[in-house]
């Protein structure tokens, strides 16, 4: 399987979380406090007005990382998400550090064992997949 298949589809299954949690299930969290807690380290909505348009977000990061390698508009999405997943990654490891979160939360540790790595890791292939279309583009 390439690279872009398997970060399509890291996406494809966030907006299918996404769904899931806009029909009002809190799963794996047992509210929707705890829910947000976990995943934000914060307390915010996860109405369906919110989480319906990251859906479609991931669905068109998805269809971007397939395109890459054929369409200008494509690599351009992938390189915004490769700038949106750096900060996201050094918030991450700012985070991991202890500042600005408490150790004692599930948030940090599933941002230090999960989502920072994640970040990292896609932020990785989206590289990859932008720096395979430019050499592509060099003359022979």
């Amino acid at each position: 399987m390439k690279a872009r298949q398997v970060v399509a589809g890291v996406h494809v299954l966030l907006a299918a979380v996404h769904v899931y949690w806009a029909t009002g299930v809190t799963w794996p969290a047992i509210d929707q406090r705890s829910l947000s807690q976990a995943v934000l380290g914060q307390e915010v909505s996860f109405a369906p007005q919110v989480v319906l348009p990251l859906a479609a977000l991931h669905v068109v990061l998805a269809v971007a990382v397939l395109k890459v390698d054929r369409l200008r508009l494509a690599q351009l999405v992938v390189a915004g998400l490769a700038a949106g997943l750096a900060l996201r990654a050094a918030a991450g490891l700012v985070w991991d550090f202890g500042l600005g979160t408490d150790s004692g939360t599930a948030f940090y540790w599933l941002n230090l064992f999960f989502y920072t790595p994640a970040c990292i890791t896609l932020l990785a292939a989206d590289l990859r997949l932008l720096r395979t279309r430019q050499l592509r583009e060099l003359p022979a």
